[in-house]
């Protein structure tokens, strides 16, 4: 009971430094977008998550979600990555590397075209290619599973033919990399304050200091 009240105490100290800082992509609260109204609202979000109010896992996607782009698409009949496809999952390492607790799935998915059997193998191997360039870029392999091939089973678009935007993969979030140490909602309180840490070091925009001249008349 101490240590829950401790990390809730501990969380609401760190919604007052939220409050006073200007927040970016990166460096701002776990639980800002979930509900606005300042920092009330923010002690609100994270006391829910502490509790079990709030999936940890659904609302660390979101924020995936709201900052880099999820999916990458590929050409018909093909498991190689695009040059769009490349820029895109470099930014989705970007945002890996921020979180280095986190694990993370990709799911592949293809068009309507072809037989079941072939298309879940189609699917698995642009899963497999997307895992294999976050590990190029210096992400652990023991973070990173190609677990799912959804094939054809799944399509944005419902249309028989060809169609890009069926052929896709979608990074997640899949869970805590580590499985020893505290239980869910304690890493997750972990995260928060490693952020704040780091946020404190950072230079803020705004910190810079302004002369102003005079005449020696006035």
């Amino acid at each position: 009971m101490r240590k829950t009240s401790t990390a809730l105490v501990t969380l609401a100290l760190l919604g007052s430094l939220t409050a006073c800082a200007q927040s970016t992509s990166y460096d701002r609260q776990l639980g800002e977008e979930v509900n606005y109204g300042g920092l009330e609202a923010v002690t609100r979000t994270n006391t829910a998550i502490m509790s079990g109010e709030i999936d940890a896992m659904a609302h660390l996607n979101t924020r995936f979600r709201s900052e880099v782009p999820s999916t990458v698409t590929f050409d018909f009949n093909s498991a190689v990555l695009t040059a769009e496809a490349r820029s895109v999952l470099s930014r989705q390492a970007d945002w890996i590397r921020q979180f280095p607790e986190l694990r993370f799935s990709v799911y592949g998915h293809t068009d309507l075209v072809g037989s079941n059997a072939y298309n879940n193998a189609l699917g698995k191997r642009r899963a497999q290619a997307v895992v294999d360039f976050f590990a190029s870029q210096g992400i652990s392999r023991n973070r990173l599973q190609a677990l799912v091939s959804f094939g054809k089973t799944q399509p944005v678009i419902a249309t028989p033919g060809p169609e890009q935007a069926n052929r896709r993969t979608v990074t997640e979030v899949a869970g805590f990399a580590k499985r020893s140490g505290p239980p869910l909602n304690g890493k997750y309180a972990q995260i928060i304050f490693r952020e704040y840490v780091e946020s404190a070091t950072r230079k803020h925009p705004q910190n810079t200091r302004i002369v102003t001249q005079t005449n020696p008349g006035d």
